[in-house]
């Protein structure tokens, strides 16, 4: 596009540097004058210098603001000086009043816009430059407009500052593109025509048409016509020199004596019958009245049409060859055609004026769509009759917007959604999930859905304005029955549903149809281990008389269970008991033994400790316990120093039984051993062992228990008391329609149950732990049903059948639950939907046509037609009209508007008759065709006779001209069907697809997988190949086949495994349970949660295990075992032992053993002792006590004690050892610090029946030593340690939601009528996207089947017949066209096939789109000699104004042509210009021309001709710069491919060749050459990304897109030898090429030692970049 003008630009550009160097000189010299001379005048060295002007200030806005700007003088050397040194009387201001611009102006300024003006090259604004010598695509030009800135209220100027203030001004200029001169494009010449004399000299043409008109100045079109003149032969007598012409039919007229002949014959007719009506009776008249009501139809007395028959006549007239008239006796004689005839009086279409607007159609306020439309009707007075004019449109429409004050507001349509549904979990399962037996029970998240539907919002509003309007019409309102405020804000509505409208009336994204829910999973009660049994003691202590008692034991609630505790398992087990108390005295411990008499040893007693307290071990006052025994003081002994002494007793052991019966009893023991033996003499003695053991009874209660049972709360019944409360909640919010409204009563069954027996009476169970049978509750609200009303009927669409009854079809109406009943509301009505028949017509509306008879034919005149040779006054040709009436399709009479609008175009009303003379041959009408025997076999036959005395007449008999039969083969109707088209989608039954939930598809619920059918389409084609309907090859269309859609199948994995072990006997651990992939999914099914690598998920969860779960457990010491045997003593060192076991801890105590690594082995009692054994006299000790706890911090300065006391005093000399032991702290030996853990947060844990939803997940409080062993958790508790964690959190597991898609649409309408490649389509659309691990939405959300092929019937024109002029050789003349019924396939190859006019009976009357049928037009027959304009050739192809590559277009044309036709060489001059004319069109094809040339073996000179892209030779379109020359200017020619003659008669290659000679010098053959473009100074182009090749020949100046010099390097001289230039350049780059290698071998060198370089010789250098001025870089 650019390369057109830059050659001469830069040629400009070159002289305009030079003429710039000599203008700067110039300027400076005569600056240095300047200077020079006012330096020496001495006062104008200095001058005036100011700054930009600032920003306008002021404290109003508007014009009252100010600027200023600084003022200084400087020197002509540029410095400044003095203010002084300048002229003061020329000083500039530095202030100046200025508009203050403020915010708010932004509404009051805008820019104004002018229109772009005319685009101007650019090479025409540039001073001095020559304009460009070839134009490529287009020339770059530029346009400019005008911008100023304006108040918008007037359009009055403004400063631009103002505007500038809020946006920039808008460009003043843009780049534009002035196109190319277009020249015209023709056609080649067609083949000559036949000599237009068969003797003597006449002409012969060819014909072009134009292609391309001339456009934006290109040269005209060349002559379309060839003319050469031939000479057939010398004629044999004299040539025919004159011709009878035929003139054109004058207008038509009316005769004067036929109207005068008229009148009186009306005049006359009135008269007779007024005569004859008078001797009429009453029913004579009647019959002739009814005669002519009969009659009326059939006679042409509508008032729409004004139909006059008259007569027009013609001119015949005989032509000399050079078109002069000469005397009709110098034409041959022959039958002279006709001169006059009838026809009809033209009247143009006459209509009334226009109606009055109709209202308009928006009657409401609508601010998205404010206006509407009006229309309005003229009616027809008269129709057009003959070539009058035709009628004007009927009907026009405006848009309008609704007048008037109390305009109502539009209806508006909003979306409303049912109640949601009922949560369901089932939805959300998975295949593998759905396969459960038991889906009771299920929690959790789940979905639920409603329903969505369309109302109008507004609808109570609008009505409420409507009954206003209609008591206003009516004259009701009165004053006084006006409300006080205003009416809109005085209605009050009913709580009621709105009734439903179609949902496409709704606008807007459409509510959620589903939503995630959660159904709260029930907490199962849990409950602590029983406690031990209580003491017996009475039910009621209040009232102990006659009263048995009870042991009880009882357990607790550990958790908060769903329905509170009344869901709990019992709490109290009772067991009946004898002596019940209901205060007692309890041993708290015992005081020291304290010997009797003040001795130092011997018996004494221990006095107890004890305290009063109730049957649940509380401490109560001691009063209570008065009717009770206390303990009384215990004997006791204090071993002296030669007694035996025994170790305290233990505690007795856990009972062997819980309870005791006949043949069970419960036994406990305690121990005691020998500490020291007694002296042989005066000492106690050592028991023996039996009494070192004691054992008594325990738990001697029966095995009989006790214990209250409850059934389930039943529901919560209406209190009569508070019954009148409980309303029904007809229409409460949903949020809310739960909640309670009055109290109730729920009661449950409570019996007394014997354990491992069942019920017993009451009686048998405590009274005081029973529990309660009844408890108040709360009533939830009644929620009766909601129903909308019954949406409006469903519209009753008329549809037709072949036979124009209309079809019977059903229309509906439905209403929808918007809120479900519950407790106890009103039922919802079980008819939802109503149906019933259409009240249609029987038969369809629709108009038609009427033709009546023709009327009598009607000839001209017998006074005007007297005259012509060969007329007759009751014979020959003429008129006939008849009647057209609109009637309804039933038949009966409509108004004739209705047919203009609705019917097809209007039958003709005249035609041309001939009444048969005498001597013209009468024949019957043609028979129908004899029947058939069989199809495609024999023929079928019809005739017709001749009637009257048309049989005796010879002529007549003459069958050629008048034949009395017809024959033709018998149809053959055979018919073959064959499929086209593609296969269909697979697609399902309709029966075969299920409905979800409240019409929803969700993916999995549907049948969305299975046994389908696709569908192939079939065709069927008649003998001759045409398509007609399938029906004919008794098919319905389509072939079907079944398929497969494969079901989806979701991801399946095992269950859950069982729970591993806690990973940590004492304190917190994991525990782990997995699941292994079964079956991986696949058709879309639902993909697997995240697997490990060998397809395992996991689930953790934390575990605490108890520290005291397992304890170990010491027997008593054994018998000492002295070593160093004393047996007179019995003391010394000696060894004790005792089995230590590894036992389960219960509440009752260590219940069984086992296995040791479960305890904890520091925790290990010793399993032996050595020790000494006292002697008699010596001191002894108790074991020792545990040790003191080392207090924190740990330091070896700080102790740990434990100690023992003396059993037995020494004797007289001898002192106990010590009694205290200590040892020093030390950190994490017998010191520790403690501290809390926290675990990691468990996944979310759900409830077993749940999938989803809200879970809790949990972690765990460790209590750690500091030498890192967990411990119990009491060790932290103790001291104090700040608990700032939380344990339980809430967590949400994302629900799986399957895609949930919306129903298939309905099918789609043909994407064609008729044709074989008609699809029909429907849709599917995602209504909620797969969430989680739901199933994923499916690809395919369209599906396509082909619809029925039909065939295509179309009117088609046929093609002109030849100008007839009737009997003589030239003149105004008709030419017909027939108007046929063609089929095709729909295709665009090809033009169909012609069948019977029946098949197209069902269409409109039009071809392409025109209803202007036109089957006769006149025509000219030229006379011989004439030289006449041919006839319009056909519409060019549409050609786009285009640079092909560029990209430039420039709109598309097309154009036709009239050449002219000469017959006469003599008349050449007479011949009238061509014709052309074009218009635009779309989809343009863009074409490039080139030149080509070929030679011929025996021709010198090569052809040479334009051609267009598409192979089509053209004239004009071709570059006009370089056109091949002849080759005849060279010798020999060229006719080596890619050659060309020059100016100087030599051959050279084209461009992008060079010449290869032979050795006598001659070209040889052009060879293509790379070309090394090199770019000179000043070009652009530096970095040339393509080079191409330029013919060299040209001279710089017109070779495109260059600037200055390009050299090109051609190596070959004329004489086909390397030229010299080409070895310079080959040992320079030898020489190079050494240079190259040396500086690489002393770049590889090893170098020497470097010198350090000083710093400030390593400095960067800025790095300058080489930029040539090119874009691309």
């Amino acid at each position: 596009m650019g390369l057109g003008w830059r050659g001469a630009g830069r040629t400009f550009q070159k002289r305009t540097e030079e003429s710039w160097y000599l203008l700067v000189t110039l300027l400076l010299l005569c600056g240095f004058w300047e200077a020079h001379s006012q330096t020496d005048d001495g006062k104008s060295v200095y001058f005036w210098e100011t700054g930009p002007w600032g920003r306008c200030m002021g404290s109003d806005c508007g014009p009252g603001g100010s600027q200023s700007r600084a003022v200084w003088c400087a020197h002509v050397d540029g410095w400044t000086t003095l203010h002084t040194n300048c002229d003061q009387s020329q000083r500039p201001s530095n202030q100046r009043n200025c508009f203050r611009v403020c915010d708010w102006h932004k509404d009051l300024y805008d820019w104004k816009l002018g229109a772009w003006n005319e685009c101007v090259p650019v090479s025409a604004r540039t001073f001095g430059a020559p304009r460009q010598f070839t134009c490529s695509g287009g020339e770059e030009g530029i346009q400019i407009r005008e911008v100023s800135c304006i108040l918008t209220s007037d359009g009055s100027p403004a400063e631009d500052a103002i505007c500038e203030y809020f946006e920039p001004m808008p460009r003043l200029e843009q780049a534009c593109l002035i196109p190319c001169p277009q020249d015209c494009v023709v056609s080649d010449y067609s083949p000559w025509t036949s000599c237009s004399k068969t003797c003597g000299t006449g002409l012969r043409n060819r014909v072009r048409s134009i292609l391309v008109p001339p456009l934006f100045g290109g040269s005209i079109c060349p002559n379309l016509t060839e003319f050469q003149s031939c000479k057939p032969g010398p004629c044999k007598g004299p040539e025919g020199l004159y011709s009878l012409r035929v003139g054109s039919w004058n207008p038509c007229a009316l005769p004067q004596t036929r109207t005068a002949r008229q009148v009186k014959r009306r005049k006359g007719k009135g008269q007779g019958l007024r005569e004859r009506g008078g001797v009429k009776d009453p029913e004579t008249r009647e019959l002739i009245q009814k005669k002519r009501s009969r009659n009326r139809l059939n006679r042409q007395d509508s008032p729409f049409w004004d139909i006059q028959v008259g007569y027009q006549t013609r001119e015949v007239t005989c032509i000399h060859r050079n078109g002069s008239k000469v005397g009709r006796n110098l034409c041959t004689p022959r039958d002279l055609p006709l001169t006059i005839q009838s026809c009809v009086l033209s009247k143009d279409c006459q209509v009334t004026d226009w109606a009055d607007w109709s209202p308009c159609s928006k009657t409401c306020v609508d601010p998205e769509s404010p206006r509407g439309n009006r229309s309005r009707r003229r009616q027809v007075l008269q129709f057009n009759v003959g070539e009058g004019a035709d009628c004007p449109p009927l009907e026009e429409t405006e848009s309008c917007e609704p007048q008037g004050d109390a305009v109502p507001p539009c209806a508006i349509f909003t979306w409303r959604t049912t109640e949601w549904g009922d949560c369901r979990v089932d939805l959300l399962l998975s295949q593998q999930d759905r396969r459960r037996s038991n889906m009771t029970g299920l929690c959790g998240g789940g979905l639920q859905t409603r329903e969505v539907y369309c109302i109008q919002a507004n609808a109570e509003i609008l009505k409420y304005l409507n009954d206003l309007k209609e008591k206003d019409k009516a004259g009701q309102t009165q004053r006084q029955q006006k409300p006080s405020v205003p009416p809109l804000l005085s209605i009050t509505f009913q709580i009621t549903a709105s009734r439903p409208v179609e949902n496409k009336l709704c606008e807007g994204p459409i509510p959620n149809k589903s939503q995630l829910c959660q159904i709260p999973c029930p907490i199962d009660c849990e409950v602590s281990p029983w406690g031990a049994w209580g003491p017996c003691t009475f039910e009621n202590c209040d009232d102990q008389t006659g009263k048995k008692g009870f042991k009880l034991r009882k357990r607790q609630i550990t958790n908060e269970p769903t329905g509170g505790p009344g869901n709990c398992p019992h709490l109290v087990e009772a067991i009946p008991c004898e002596e019940p108390v209901c205060y007692d005295w309890e041993l708290v411990s015992l005081d020291k033994c304290i010997p009797d008499d003040g001795n130092q040893c011997g018996p004494g007693t221990q006095q107890p400790q004890v305290r009063c307290i109730n049957s649940n071990g509380e401490s109560v006052d001691s009063s209570l316990c008065s009717s009770s025994t206390a303990p009384e003081s215990v004997s006791c002994e204090v071993p002296c120093s030669r007694d035996c002494v025994l170790s305290e007793w233990t505690s007795w052991s856990t009972c062997s039984q819980t309870c005791s019966s006949k043949t069970v009893e419960g036994k406990q023991m305690r121990t005691r051993s020998i500490l020291a033996y007694n002296a042989g003499e005066g000492g106690a003695l050592c028991p023996n062992s039996s009494a070192l053991q004691e054992v008594r009874n325990c738990n001697e209660h029966t095995c009989t228990v006790y214990h209250w049972q409850t059934g389930p709360w039943g529901p919560c019944m209406e209190d009569p008391s508070t019954s009148l409360l409980n309303t029904s909640a007809g229409a409460r919010p949903s949020g809310d329609s739960q909640g309670p409204c009055s109290m109730g009563m729920q009661t449950r069954k409570v019996i007394c149950v014997k354990v491992n027996v069942g019920q017993v009476p009451p009686k048998k169970c405590p009274d005081g732990p029973r529990p309660n049978s009844m408890r108040p509750c709360q009533l939830l609200c009644k929620k009766d049903c909601i129903v909308t009303p019954f949406s409006d009927w469903t519209e009753c669409s008329l549809t037709c059948d072949e036979a124009g009854n209309a079809m019977k079809k059903k229309q509906s109406r439905k209403r929808l639950i918007i809120q479900m009943p519950s407790n106890g509301g009103q039922e919802c009505p079980e008819v939802l939907e109503e149906e019933k028949d259409c009240n249609i017509p029987k038969t369809c509306p629709g108009f038609r046509w009427k033709t009546h008879k023709w009327r009598k034919c009607q000839l001209v005149p017998w006074l005007l037609r007297k005259d012509s040779p060969g007329a007759q006054e009751t014979c020959g040709p003429g008129l006939q009209t008849r009647a057209v009436s609109c009637r309804q399709l039933d038949g009966a009479l409509a108004d004739i508007n209705e047919c203009l609008k609705f019917a097809k175009a209007m039958p003709t009303i005249t035609q041309r008759c001939q009444l048969p003379c005498q001597d013209d041959c009468q024949l019957a009408n043609w028979s129908k065709f004899s029947s058939c025997t069989a199809d495609c076999v024999g023929v079928r036959t019809r005739k017709r006779a001749l009637i009257g005395r048309s049989k005796k007449k010879d002529k007549c008999k003459n069958t050629q001209m008048y034949p009395l039969s017809e024959t033709q083969y018998c149809p053959c109707d055979k018919y073959n069907a064959q499929p086209v088209g593609k296969w269909s989608d697979c697609i399902l039954p309709e029966e075969g697809r299920a409905e979800g939930v409240t019409g929803m598809k969700v993916k999995g619920d549907v049948k969305e997988c299975g046994q389908g059918y696709r569908y192939q389409a079939m065709a069927c084609y008649d003998q001759d190949n045409r398509l007609v309907e399938t029906s004919r090859c008794n098919s319905h269309g389509y072939i079907e086949e079944a398929c497969i859609i494969p079901c989806p199948s979701d991801c399946k994995l095992s269950e859950w495994s069982n729970w591993s072990r806690c990973s940590k006997s004492c304190g917190s651990g994991v525990k782990v349970r997995s699941k292994w992939l079964r079956e991986k999914p696949y058709n879309g099914g639902r993909p697997c949660p995240k697997l490990d690598h060998i397809n395992q998920v996991y689930e953790v969860v934390p575990c605490q295990s108890d520290c005291n779960q397992y304890v170990w457990v010491a027997e008593p010491w054994s018998v000492w075992k002295v070593s160093n045997v004393d047996l007179k003593e019995n003391c010394g060192e000696g060894v004790q032992t005792r089995k230590v076991r590894c036992m389960l801890n219960t509440v009752d105590g260590p219940s069984e053993s086992v296995e040791d690594y479960l305890c904890d082995p520091e925790e290990m009692p010793l399993g032996a002792r050595e020790s000494q054994l006292p002697c008699p006299e010596d001191c002894v000790l108790s074991d020792w006590g545990g040790w003191s706890r080392c207090t924190l911090p740990c330091t070896r300065t700080k102790n740990r004690e434990r100690t023992a006391y003396p059993l037995r005093s020494p004797g007289a000399g001898r002192d106990c050892p010590e009694m205290t032991n200590t040892e020093p702290c030390s950190l994490n030996l017998n010191c520790f610090n403690y501290f809390y853990n926290i675990t990691d947060w468990s996944t979310c844990q759900l409830s077993p029946n749940a999938v989803c939803g809200s879970g809790i997940k949990t972690r765990m409080l460790d209590c750690v030593r500091s030498d890192g062993k967990s411990v119990d958790i009491k060790f932290c508790e103790e001291m104090d340690l700040e608990k700032k964690w939380q344990m339980n959190a809430s967590c949400v597991v994302e629900c799986p939601v399957n895609c949930q898609l919306s129903e298939w649409s309905a099918w789609s309408e043909c994407s064609q009528t008729c044709g074989l490649e008609g699809k029909m389509r429907r849709q599917r659309l995602v209504v909620q996207a797969s969430q989680g691990d739901g199933r994923p939405c499916p690809s395919l959300m369209e599906q396509w089947k082909p619809c029925p092929v039909r065939p295509c019937y179309r009117w088609q024109y046929g093609p002109w017949s030849e100008c007839r002029v009737e009997n003589v050789v030239c003149g105004h003349g008709m030419r017909y066209r027939n108007l046929s019924c063609f089929v095709s396939d729909g295709s665009s190859d090809g033009d169909g096939s012609l069948v019977d006019e029946e098949l197209c009976s069902s269409l409109e009357m039009e071809v392409k789109g025109d209803k202007q049928i036109r089957l006769r037009e006149g025509c000219i027959l030229p006379c011989p000699g004439e030289c006449y304009l041919m006839e319009w050739s056909d519409w060019s192809s549409c050609i786009s104004i285009c640079v092909k590559g560029v990209g430039v277009d420039f709109g598309s044309v097309q154009v036709r042509s009239r050449a002219v036709l000469a017959q006469e060489p003599e008349n050449l001059l007479l011949c009238p210009d061509q014709m052309w004319e074009s218009q635009p069109c779309t989809g343009g094809e863009c074409y490039e021309y080139k030149w080509f040339s070929s030679s011929t073996p025996n021709s010198t000179s090569p052809d040479i001709w334009c051609q267009r892209s598409d192979g089509l030779n053209v004239t004009g379109g071709c570059p006009a710069m370089n056109p091949p020359l002849d080759n005849s200017s060279c010798d020999p020619p060229c006719f080596m491919p890619k050659s060309f003659c020059s100016e100087a008669g030599i051959c050279m290659c084209e461009e992008g060749f060079t010449e290869v000679l032979t050795s006598a010098g001659q070209l040889d053959q052009c060879a293509p050459i790379p070309i090394l473009e090199i770019p000179t100074a000043g070009d652009k182009k530096g970095d040339v990304k393509t080079s191409r090749a330029i013919n060299p020949t040209l001279p710089t100046t017109i070779q495109p897109g260059r600037t200055g010099r390009t050299w090109y390097l051609q190596p070959y001289g004329p004489d086909g030898k390397l030229k010299m230039w080409v070895y310079g350049v080959a040992a320079g780059a030898f020489v190079l090429l050494i240079f190259i290698v040396s500086m690489i071998y002393l770049a590889c060198k090893k170098p020497k030692r470097p010198q350090r370089q000083r710093q400030q010789n390593n400095r960067l250098k800025p790095l300058t970049l080489a930029y040539d001025g090119d874009t691309d870089m």
